[in-house]
Order: C-alpha cells, then sequence, then structure tokens
C-alpha cells in the first residue's frame, strides 16, 4: 500500500512522465485502465515560457484524476519555487520534480538529470520547492551521473531530509540515456537507505517483470514508460498478476479498436481537430506495434493513415482496418 502524503495509491502502477505522450487524454486513459497514479508531461519552471500553446495545455490540470501529479523542471530553485506555487493553484495536488530526464536539451539547462551532479544545488531545489506548497512534493531521480558518478543513494538521503514525500529511480545514469541494464541492485540499495516509499523505474514492459522488480528491489510501487505506448492494458495486467498471479488476456482487435477509438476521439477534443489529427499519428504508430505484423500489414495502413487531414477520416479509417482483422487477432503483451 503506498501513500504520497494523504493520498492513498491503491494500484502499485504509475504511469511515467513523458514529454509528448501523457497528456490529459492518455493519462485518464491509462488510470480508466488500472494505473494507480498518472504523472503529467514535464512543466518548465520558467514562467515566463508559459504563454505557448503547448504549456497552457500542460498546465490545464481541470478534469485530471486525483490525486493530480504535476512534474516541474529547472534549476534555478526560487523559480522552481514559484512554480510550484503557481501549479498548485492551477489544481495540483503533488507537486513532481525532475531530476531524471536525460534529454541533452534539458541538460544543458542544468536541469533533469544534470543536477545530480551537485548535491548541494538539489538540496536547495528540494528545500524551497517543498517550503513553496502545502502538497506533497516527489522527486525522480536517476542512480547517478555516470557509472563512475553513482550517487542515487546520497540523493535519495538528501531528498527524504529535505521532505520529499516519494521517490521514483530510474534504474540507470544520465550518461546511460536508456541503454544498457537497468540497475535493480542499485533500486534495492536506495530502498534499504530511506524511509519514505520508493517507486522502481526502468524496463518494466510485463507483468511477471513487474512482479520480479517489485520483489528483488523492495519497492513500493513500479513506474511504467514507453512500455504503456499502445498498451494502456499494462497497467491493469500488472494489477492482476500481482494480486492473484494471473495472467490477463491481452485484448482482442476488437477491443483494440473500442480504447483506441476512445482515445483518438479525446485527442481530438483536448487538441482540436488540426493538432488533433496530427498527434493521433505517433499514437496510432504505437497501438498498431501490438498488433501481429505476420498477418496484417501494418506499415502500408499507418502510411495512409498518416496522410489523412480530418478527424472524421481517420476514425472512419480505424474502423475499416479493424473490421478486416480476424477476430482472433491480440494484441501482443
Amino acid at each position: 500500500m503506498l501513500y504520497i502524503g494523504p493520498w492513498l495509491i491503491d494500484n502499485p502502477t504509475v504511469l511515467a512522465p513523458m514529454a509528448g505522450v501523457t497528456d490529459r487524454p492518455f493519462r485518464q486513459l491509462c488510470h480508466q485502465l488500472g494505473a494507480g497514479l498518472t504523472v503529467s508531461e514535464m512543466v518548465t519552471a520558467d514562467k515566463s515560457l508559459w504563454g505557448s500553446n503547448k504549456s497552457r495545455q500542460r498546465l490545464a490540470h481541470a478534469g485530471d484524476i486525483a490525486p493530480r501529479s504535476v512534474q516541474i523542471a529547472g534549476s534555478d530553485p526560487s523559480m522552481m519555487a514559484e512554480a510550484a506555487r503557481a501549479n498548485q493553484a492551477l489544481g495540483a495536488q503533488i507537486i513532481d520534480i525532475n531530476m531524471g530526464c536525460p534529454a541533452k536539451k534539458v541538460c544543458k539547462k542544468a536541469a533533469g538529470s544534470a543536477l545530480l551532479r551537485d548535491e548541494a544545488l538539489v538540496r536547495e531545489i528540494l528545500t524551497a520547492v517543498v517550503d513553496a506548497v502545502d502538497i506533497p512534493v516527489t522527486l525522480k531521480i536517476r542512480t547517478g551521473w555516470s557509472l563512475s558518478e553513482r550517487n542515487g543513494t546520497t540523493i535519495a538521503k538528501i531528498a527524504e531530509t529535505s521532505g520529499i514525500q516519494a521517490l521514483t529511480v530510474h534504474g540507470r545514469t544520465k550518461e546511460c540515456a536508456f541503454k544498457g541494464k537497468v540497475e535493480y541492485d542499485t533500486i534495492a540499495a536506495i530502498v534499504d537507505s530511506i524511509d519514505i516509499p520508493v517507486i522502481a523505474n526502468g524496463d518494466i514492459d510485463s507483468p511477471q517483470k513487474a512482479a520480479y522488480v517489485l520483489q528483488y528491489t523492495g519497492a513500493d510501487a513500479v513506474m511504467i514508460g514507453r512500455a504503456a505506448q499502445g498498451n494502456p492494458w499494462l497497467f491493469g495486467q500488472i494489477n492482476a498478476y500481482l494480486k492473484t498471479g494471473t495472467i490477463i488476456a491481452t485484448p482482442t482487435s476488437r477491443e483494440v479498436c473500442s480504447v483506441l477509438t476512445s482515445h483518438i476521439q479525446a485527442l481530438h477534443e483536448f487538441y482540436g481537430s488540426f493538432m488533433g489529427v496530427r498527434i493521433t499519428r505517433k499514437h496510432l504508430g504505437w497501438y498498431l506495434k501490438g498488433l501481429k505484423a505476420d498477418t496484417i500489414n501494418t506499415e502500408s495502413f499507418r502510411r495512409t493513415f498518416n496522410r489523412l487531414e480530418l478527424a472524421e477520416e481517420q476514425l472512419d479509417s480505424i474502423q475499416t482496418f479493424f473490421e478486416h482483422l480476424p477476430q482472433t487477432e491480440e494484441q501482443a503483451a
């Protein structure tokens, strides 16, 4: 059982914050299918950049399912504190601090996982944000800057003493990005070193893997990122396996079509017809990767779909595509 401040997270599965992916429609869908907590796309702490359409959409917390967790990123303590206060005023119920993103455009501003090299600044940022709001503050980190500078345990202890109420650890260093083996040993060491809840992250792509990681590391929950793209059913499958030891059957093509259609309609409504059509294209690609490619030509359909310019055309195209699939076709786990 995982508590973050006053919030009970009743399923030990968390949707990772992913820029360009975990918008409100996808968060709502993943919660509906079993995610115990969903975290928003990263929002810059620089309020001068909040005027763009992209930022306004990321800052729209109304309509999200409680608890609303919003991730902020930056390197200036006072700016991070102000961003936290502003997001609380906009409806955030948990503030998550990004010190885990390895992307160059984030790290070159000394934010994300680049902060792990400066432990004094880490403490200053965490203290400033915790003191700025009266809602729980969580933190996401990596195991360190590089394989030779692996200070995740030290950062975890700083987080705990600074008032952070839960810690997510991606089991790779900043230098590793998303390559190489995940350091579940390091996550286990971090769990042993602190008393606040720890959420394990990294290459968790099946119910069996989730169960293994929880048992091996002693973490309180798992965070799912890329494995959920096009496969939001993974949360419910993990929850069922952890509770009963049974594997839920992968959804049939009819079930995939139903969820995909609802998802696309929500994207069109949230973004409007122009951007909704374009954002739908990448989500469709992820869903198609889960279908058995040996029996259908998904690539040909995807190319045709990506040339469509109207929301109605996209929905009609999907219905036609799935109507011609064998009804025994299932999504890969």
